[in-house]
């Protein structure tokens, strides 16, 4: 029985080694269904989340929702040390591995040494005297440098990466109002087209590399922007909304730049929307009723903006809007991240007019 107990904590140590192997050093989506951190994710942000419905949108649930994301990384980590600490201990304990102590060691006394060697404390006050248990202290050693090597690149890499994502997201204020929508981007480069095509370019570029970031490491989907009324979510929501609209039809306007743009913020949302396994859904609500196309006709066209008006324009923008809104749809459900409006919302505004002093 003892020799089974070793072989599934030997077992039990290439899974988590390999685990933290695809989530730090593979640049690469894993398409496999059990893995242990896919496990942790699905649990946890359950958990989280049905706390964060209770609380109702606004800037209380933001504060808490934003504690995720950091605070996964953490735990994440956490358990994949602890879990490693328990299978050696179990390998050892398993295999009957002598120690110096009086009664030759307790599963515990195991998982005392395990700990110390994992984080290469060596006290030396407990300690195999077989020549396999040495040897496998020396691995398990080895494993916990390397393991706590890992972890100081990590953290790093996560931050830059969601530092270079949040950029874009935050020059989009003045451009776009926050909650950013369509209506006021197009509206604000109605005069200068070369400007709004080198914006949707950036655009172009930001969303690739979210893309590839958001796949190697799926948790910053969950990192929230700096503001309430921001995400990476609805920004690139909106992008994709101006890109149709351009696309289907405004005079003067970048179209083939548009058609760049939105096939890559769809391909974003598309595969974040396969990482994180969100099937795509129907919204219950029409972000864009016959009755709002209309009214935002007029709003572009008071700015200057002429949008084509026949009927073949209004079915390609639907054509379009089904590519992209059903992942969309999804994704605001999953990380309760509110999608934003076609049109200026009565309560939208810059971030950089506000402060949080009165005069």
């Amino acid at each position: 029985m003892r020799w089974l107990i070793a072989l599934a904590g030997a077992v039990w140590i290439v899974v988590i080694v390999w685990d933290a192997f695809e989530a730090i050093v593979l640049p690469r989506r894993v398409t496999r269904r059990l893995r242990p951190t896919r496990f942790f994710y699905h649990v946890t942000w359950i958990a989280w989340s049905a706390v964060a419905r209770r609380l109702g949108p606004g800037g209380r649930r933001e504060t808490y929702l934003s504690f995720y994301g950091p605070l996964s990384v953490l735990l994440l980590l956490a358990a994949w040390a602890l879990s490693l600490i328990l299978a050696f201990a179990l390998v050892q304990w398993g295999l009957g591995s002598p120690l110096t102590t009086v009664d030759g060691g307790t599963l515990l006394e195991h998982v005392y040494l395990s700990g110390e060697t994992f984080f290469t404390l060596g006290l030396g006050d407990v300690a195999p005297t077989s020549r396999l248990a040495r040897a496998i202290v020396v691995a398990e050693a080895g494993l916990g440098f390397g393991f706590l090597a890992l972890v100081i690149g990590y953290v790093p890499v996560l931050y830059q990466a969601f530092s270079r994502r949040e950029i874009e997201i935050t020059l989009l204020d003045a451009r776009a109002g926050s909650p950013p929508s369509a209506e006021a981007l197009l509206r604000g480069h109605a005069r200068d087209h070369e400007e709004l095509a080198d914006l949707l370019a950036n655009w172009e570029r930001w969303g690739a590399e979210t893309m590839e970031s958001q796949l190697s490491y799926p948790v910053l989907s969950y990192f929230r922007s700096q503001h309430d009324n921001q995400s990476w979510l609805a920004a690139l929501t909106t992008i994709l909304d101006a890109s149709a609209l351009v696309m289907v039809g405004i005079e003067g306007a970048c179209a083939r730049q548009a058609e760049l743009t939105f096939a890559m913020a769809r391909h974003a949302v598309v595969d974040l929307a396969q990482v994180l396994r969100r099937r795509p859904r129907a919204r219950e609500v029409d972000r864009l009723a016959r009755e709002d196309l209309r009214k935002l006709r007029a709003a572009l066209a008071a700015g200057g903006v002429v949008l084509d008006d026949s009927d073949a324009a209004e079915d390609k923008l639907a054509e379009l809007r089904a590519m992209y809104e059903p992942y969309v749809a999804a994704l605001a459900a999953h990380l309760l991240m509110p999608l934003p409006q076609w049109r200026v919302r009565d309560d939208g505004r810059h971030n950089w007019r506000a402060t949080a002093w009165r005069e």
